[in-house]
C-alpha cells in the first residue's frame, strides 16, 4: 500500500467510524499489542484478506494517536506473525499524518488447501479463528471440518449409513436408473450387480450410501429425521410479525421423501403461497397470469439447496428451508458455499462439487441438468419478470437464495430512464478513469452496489470491456473498473 493510500485509508475509517470485514484498528501509542493471533487468523483464513491499521484509537472516537515505534512495530508484529501455522507475511506500509505515524499490516489470504491459518501455542481447534463483521470469532467444529473435507476430498454423500440395508431403497426407481445406466455404457451392465452399486455409489460394502438414501430411499427420514424441507409464509417481512388474528404463520409445512418427491411438493407449496396477477403481452396484446416469482427460478433455487447442501455430521440437523415473507422469498441450506467459489464467481465458473454422486442421481431422476446452469437460469427469469436479480448470500453456516417480488424506487427510475445496453456505454464513458464500485453506483443514482455489479459491471468484466486494476483480488476494497 503506498501512503497516500494508507492516508485515504485513514481518512475514511475517521469518516465512517468503524471497523469492518476487513479492517482491524489497534492503538499501539503504548507498545505492540499482545494479542493479534485471532486477527492474524481470521484476516488469513478470508479470500480477501485484511489489514491491521496501528495507530487510531477507536475507544477515543477513532482518534490519531500514532505509533510508539514504527520500526519496533513492524519487528514485533512479525514475530507474531511467524507463531502462526502457517506463518504469515504481512506487508508493512508507514503514512505521517498530522504529525504522527500510522503504520498498516496488509494481511494476505492464505490458499484454501492450508487453512485454516491458526496460532501454534493455541492449537488448531483452539487457534482459528473467522471473522464475521467486526469481530474475530472462534472457527466452530463445521467450519475446521469443512477446510478438511475439502483438502481432503471427502464426500459426505457417499458415506455409508450403518442401520440401512438394499430392502430400505425403493427397488423399482432403483432398478429404473441403473437400468438408464446401462444404456448409457452396454459395458457396464457385463457386470455383477454388487460391482455395478457399488460403482454407481448405491452401496459401500453392504450398506447404501446417503446419497442412495435420499434418493432412492423408502422413507429417507426414517434414518435422517432433519434432512427435508421446513416452509413457511409470513405474515410480514420479519419472522415473529403476525396477522391480525395473531398467527405467526399463513402456512407451515415440513416436507419430507426422497430429494425427487421434495423438490415436487416444495413447489406445490410455492405455487400454494404465491400471488398470481394479470399481464399483457405488450406485442400481442394477450392477457395471461402471473406467479408472483418465476416458477423456474424458484425450482432450481430448491435443487441446488437439495444437492449442493452440506450433508456432514455438522449440518444433518438442518434442514433447507422456504421462507415466504411480504416483500421476498428466501431459501436457505445449510452449509456454505464448497471450495475456491466465490459469491462474484456464481453463475460464471465452475465450481467444485460437493456431492457428486447425490448430484448425478439427482439429475437422472429430476431432469436436473448439473450443468452449473442453475444461476443462470435463476437470473434469467428473474429478469424475464422484470424483477431484481436474486441476491446470494454466503453466511457463516448457510447458503442463502433471495427473491424479491418488487423492486426498489431507484432501480425503477433507473429500468425506465435507459436501457442496460445505454447504461453499460454511460458506465464504459465513465470508466475511462478507474472507478470504485461505489463511484459507479453513485454516478447511476443506483444505491445498491450489488445490483450495479451484477447487472452491469460483471458483464463489462466478464466481456473483457471493462479491466480490473486488482484482477488477483476480485473483492479487494481496493478494486477500481477501467474501461479497455
Amino acid at each position: 500500500m503506498l501512503a497516500n493510500e494508507l492516508r485515504e485509508l485513514v481518512r475514511q475509517i475517521q469518516k465512517q467510524k468503524s471497523e469492518e470485514q476487513t479492517i482491524e484498528l489497534k492503538a499501539a501509542n503504548k507498545g505492540t499489542p499482545q494479542r493479534l493471533y485471532d486477527t492474524l487468523s481470521s484476516f488469513s483464513n478470508q479470500d480477501q484478506g485484511g489489514i491491521i491499521i496501528f495507530g487510531i484509537d477507536e475507544e477515543h472516537d477513532y482518534s490519531l494517536v500514532g505509533v510508539y515505534d514504527p520500526q519496533d512495530l513492524q519487528k514485533k508484529v512479525t514475530e507474531q506473525c511467524n507463531q502462526m501455522e502457517p506463518p504469515v507475511g504481512a506487508l508493512f506500509s508507514m503514512a505521517e499524518i498530522s504529525g504522527v505515524w500510522v503504520c498498516s499490516a496488509e494481511i494476505p489470504a492464505i490458499d484454501l488447501s492450508e487453512r485454516p491459518c491458526y496460532y501454534k501455542g493455541a492449537g488448531r481447534v483452539r487457534g482459528s479463528f473467522i471473522r464475521v463483521g467486526d469481530a474475530d470469532l472462534p472457527m466452530t467444529e463445521y467450519e475446521l471440518y469443512s477446510f478438511e473435507a475439502f483438502r481432503k476430498h471427502l464426500h459426505d454423500d457417499v458415506r455409508p449409513v450403518p442401520d440401512a440395508t438394499i430392502e430400505s431403497l425403493n427397488r423399482e426407481t432403483l432398478g429404473k436408473y441403473i437400468q438408464l445406466r446401462k444404456q448409457e455404457r452396454p459395458g457396464f451392465s457385463k457386470l455383477p450387480e454388487s460391482q455395478m452399486l457399488e460403482m454407481l455409489n448405491v452401496l459401500k460394502g453392504k450398506e447404501p450410501t446417503l446419497a442412495a438414501v435420499m434418493n432412492f430411499g423408502i422413507f429417507p427420514q426414517g434414518f435422517f429425521p432433519q434432512l427435508g424441507i421446513t416452509a413457511i409464509v409470513v405474515p410480514g417481512t420479519e419472522i415473529g410479525q403476525t396477522d391480525a388474528q395473531n398467527a405467526r404463520f399463513l402456512d407451515n409445512r415440513r416436507i419430507e421423501g426422497t430429494i425427487p418427491e421434495m423438490v415436487e411438493e416444495a413447489l406445490l407449496f410455492c405455487r400454494r403461497n404465491m400471488k398470481i396477477r394479470t399481464v399483457i403481452d405488450e406485442k400481442t396484446g394477450l392477457r395471461a397470469d402471473r406467479t408472483e416469482y418465476p416458477v423456474d427460478a424458484i425450482r432450481e433455487a430448491i435443487l441446488n439447496a437439495l444437492i449442493h447442501r452440506d450433508y456432514s455430521i455438522y449440518t444433518e440437523g438442518t434442514p433447507v428451508q422456504i421462507d415466504f415473507f411480504a416483500d421476498r422469498l428466501e431459501i436457505h441450506s445449510p452449509g456454505t458455499l464448497y471450495g475456491r467459489m466465490s459469491i462474484e464467481q456464481l453463475g460464471y465458473g465452475r465450481p467444485d462439487q460437493r456431492n457428486p454422486a447425490l448430484a448425478v442421481m439427482t439429475e437422472n431422476l429430476t431432469s436436473a441438468e448439473n450443468r452449473y446452469s442453475g444461476i443462470p437460469t435463476m437470473r434469467r427469469a428473474m429478469k424475464e419478470y422484470h424483477l431484481p436479480e436474486p441476491k446470494f448470500e454466503n453466511r457463516r453456516d448457510e447458503f442463502v437464495v433471495t427473491f424479491f417480488n418488487r423492486e426498489e424506487p431507484s432501480l425503477i427510475r433507473s429500468a425506465n430512464s435507459d436501457n442496460t445496453e445505454e447504461i453499460r456505454n454511460r458506465i464504459l464513458s465513465f470508466c475511462i478513469t478507474p472507478r470504485s464500485r461505489k463511484e459507479i453506483a453513485e454516478y447511476l443514482k443506483i444505491k445498491t452496489e450489488f445490483y450495479v455489479m451484477s447487472r452491469y459491471v460483471q458483464p463489462l468484466v466478464n466481456s473483457g470491456e471493462l479491466q480490473m486494476t486488482i484482477p488477483d483480488k476480485p473483492r479487494s476494497r481496493y478494486q477500481k473498473f477501467v474501461a479497455k
